[in-house]
């Protein structure tokens, strides 16, 4: 059904015009790996076909945004061929061709240790880090089974947020097993550079210092942003993980974490990673087998 605010496409996703600049999609309120994977072979395809007057397109977790140029396209035009890209399955196949990389992660490092306990006051928890509460509220006894659950498999990046390298990942395994933690009651005004950190669903890799409200669990060896594109592994991006990018987060001591760091800092660290067509029916049958041979492409 559609309203006067929005237009019900054929595949009961709901897009409305933003001015004559732009048009929303929302293909589902709830966020699941299915959706996330919809949103993303939809915007893949209008990327690929780039319809005259798209400027750009920016994909969520459960809808995208489409900026045009109203002196080349009339946004009602956009919208005709937006409803017969969603009325034959927006060429979805269940594949996404992509790329899994490998972040090394510093687990309850002193950095994040030292930030997160100077704002227990806007914590759920008086007490403790942020790692021992996610731990808790996920049902481990200590950190170490968060830990392993946490690089047991890996995510997908299914929204680019805020700023460059600022990525929502969504890990891939089975509902019930989807890492949970809430947002800090108010936001800390200070987060390390490459904190990783989790909130709701999603894991985030801090790209710079600044504010933050998600639970932090570690920080990451390497950057995820090089504005310069100077760093090994940035040369098509200046992000690490655009959308679609597979993550493998691995726990690493701290002599490996500061190994890597010197190999960061002299322009010497290969990221680790491997180009990989992705499918959602091949995940859906089997998730921790094919979990695991996602991971063996890093080897």
């Amino acid at each position: 059904m559609s309203s006067s605010v929005y237009r019900e496409l054929p595949d009961g996703s709901r897009a409305s015009y933003g001015g004559d600049e732009f048009l929303f999609v929302e293909i589902c309120e709830e966020m699941s790996l299915q959706t996330a994977f919809r949103v993303q072979t939809i915007t893949g395809r209008i990327r690929r076909s780039w319809f005259p007057g798209i400027v750009d397109v920016a994909p969520a977790n459960t809808s995208y945004l489409l900026h045009l140029d109203p002196d080349v396209v009339a946004p009602a035009a956009v919208m005709d061929a937006l409803t017969e890209l969603h009325d034959d399955g927006g060429g979805a196949d269940g594949v996404i061709t992509t790329r899994i990389v490998e972040i090394p992660v510093h687990y309850d490092d002193p950095w994040t240790r030292e930030v997160c306990l100077r704002f227990r006051a806007g914590h759920q928890s008086a007490t403790g880090t942020d790692l021992e509460y996610t731990a808790q509220v996920n049902g481990f006894s200590d950190p170490a089974g968060l830990i392993a659950a946490h690089t047991v498999a890996p995510f997908i990046v299914t929204f680019p947020c805020f700023k460059p390298g600022n990525a929502e990942s969504f890990q891939l395994v089975p509902r019930d097993r989807q890492l949970q933690a809430p947002k800090y009651l108010s936001p800390r005004t200070e987060t390390p550079e490459r904190a990783v950190a989790h909130g709701g669903c999603f894991t985030v890799v801090y790209p710079t210092g600044g504010v933050g409200g998600y639970q932090l669990l570690g920080r990451a060896a390497i950057p995820v942003v090089d504005l310069t594109g100077s760093q090994p592994g940035f040369e098509d991006s200046v992000v690490l993980t655009p959308i679609s990018t597979l993550i493998q987060f691995r726990a690493v001591d701290r002599p490996e974490y500061d190994d890597i760091r010197e190999r960061v800092a002299a322009g010497a660290y290969a990221v680790a990673e491997h180009p990989v067509d992705f499918s959602l029916p091949a995940f859906t049958e089997d998730p921790a087998g094919y979990a695991r041979t996602l991971k063996e492409l890093l080897r």
